[in-house]
């Protein structure tokens, strides 16, 4: 936000702001720089000789332009955290490629997955003993390591940088995804030539693309469940394994026999019918105003990432990554006119069970932690502050349609064949 001293001057179509010294910054120069802003100019709050906008402070929001968001560090990076798609026998060369060189080669402090490291295929191989025994080891929903990570370093698909998200529910270190799974529309880096692009990182000055999170609370009801006791009866750690069952780690309060649940979700929430075979019956109310029941299969509040996912499977736009918005996609909807909508970053979406809903619901968080949603509950989703910063292969604008291109093929078709010189004519 700015004070009414910095709004009076804001930043003309071809300026851009002071760097500000953190990991994300806008670069004093380079040859690739974009003459304009992506999000475009600020609009004029004046319209005609009399007529202007309230002067607000509070809504007055300083919006950097996405093609001069560049990496820089404050601090040489040390510790860096490999994310290996388990269960994949083909990227065990690649990781221990990747370890070795960012061990031996960088001097760099590795953190994996307790899992990664117990993998018999590692365990077994004695010449990779000396650097296996060098690397650090955590697990998941038990140790925290949001605050001694500088760099992610993803092997594998999509679903390596939606873990790699899960894992810092605060602020996200900077995210460099290798292409070594199936699809990978949000993997752009080739692993052939990965000590060439894993050095350029580490200098900075790469491209960023911010990928906006939803924070989103799951707020429950214990008193009305007629199979528990009140909230406040249970252990604590009886509470979370019998309310969620994978949420080991500290991300739920209670008071008043209400259970809250809290999470930063990149591509999508998805509401369902669970495997009641009635239509699921929900109420969407938007900054506290009831807009719509969803009656159907379910419905998909997703991010502008997610909009690439199971939302365009279910017949949503594909949206720009660094366009601030969020996308409500219902699933098989049993009406005509339901289409998908976009609403702005900054509301507060709420879901409730209707009244006469005859079915409970279910609701997952990027494909995880699924879990029952019963009447009285509720959840409440809005744009976190902490985006996924990812680091771009060329550019923002490039990657993206790239991975339109060759993930999804977008727009594919043979081509038409032109007239011949004579027929044009006619």
């Amino acid at each position: 936000m700015l004070q009414e001293s910095e709004r009076r001057r804001l930043p003309s179509q071809h300026e851009h702001p002071e760097p500000s010294g953190s990991a994300i910054d806008t670069a004093e120069s380079s040859p690739k720089r974009r003459a304009h802003f992506l999000h475009g100019p600020y609009p004029a709050t004046h319209f005609g000789p009399k007529a202007c906008i309230l002067p607000n402070p509070t809504s007055v929001m300083h919006i950097q332009d996405p093609a001069s968001q560049r990496l820089t560090w404050n601090k040489p990076p040390v510790n860096v955290l490999v994310i290996r798609k388990i269960r994949d026998e083909s990227l065990v060369e690649p990781f221990k490629e990747l370890c070795r060189f960012l061990v031996e080669v960088l001097h760099m402090m590795v953190y994996v997955e307790r899992r990664v490291v117990d993998d018999t295929s590692l365990s077994k191989d004695e010449a990779f003993g000396s650097i296996r025994n060098q690397l650090c080891t955590f697990r998941e929903g038990y140790d925290d390591i949001s605050d001694c990570i500088d760099l992610i370093i993803c092997l594998g698909g999509d679903g390596t940088l939606l873990y790699a998200s899960s894992l810092f529910q605060g602020s996200v270190p900077p995210v460099m995804a290798f292409h070594l799974g199936s699809l990978g529309f949000l993997t752009p880096f080739k692993f052939e030539s990965y000590k060439t692009e894993v050095a350029k990182v580490f200098e900075g000055n790469a491209a960023i693309t911010l990928r906006s999170r939803l924070k989103v609370k799951v707020v429950k009801d214990m008193l009305q469940r007629t199979s528990l006791q009140p909230y406040s009866q249970e252990p604590q750690q009886q509470q979370q394994q019998e309310v969620n069952g994978l949420l080991p780690h500290g991300h739920m309060n209670s008071e008043a026999g209400r259970v809250t649940l809290q999470l930063q979700v990149l591509n999508e929430v998805v509401v369902d019918r669970g495997p009641s075979s009635y239509l699921s019956n929900v109420d969407l109310y938007l900054d506290g105003r009831l807009i719509t029941s969803v009656q159907g299969d379910g419905v998909i509040v997703s991010t502008p990432t997610g909009s690439t996912a199971y939302a365009a499977a279910a017949g949503a736009s594909m949206i720009h990554p660094n366009v601030p918005a969020i996308m409500v996609t219902p699933i098989c909807p049993h009406s005509l006119s339901f289409r998908p909508i976009v609403v702005p970053a900054g509301v507060e979406l709420m879901i409730t069970l209707s009244p006469d809903a005859r079915n409970t619901a279910w609701v997952s968080f990027d494909g995880r932690k699924r879990q029952e949603i019963h009447h009285g509950d509720c959840i409440k989703i809005t744009t976190s502050c902490y985006p996924v910063p990812s680091i771009c292969c060329h550019d923002l604008v490039y990657d993206w349609f790239e991975s339109l291109a060759q993930c999804l093929h977008w727009n594919v078709r043979k081509r038409q064949a032109r007239l011949a010189d004579e027929e044009r004519f006619i």
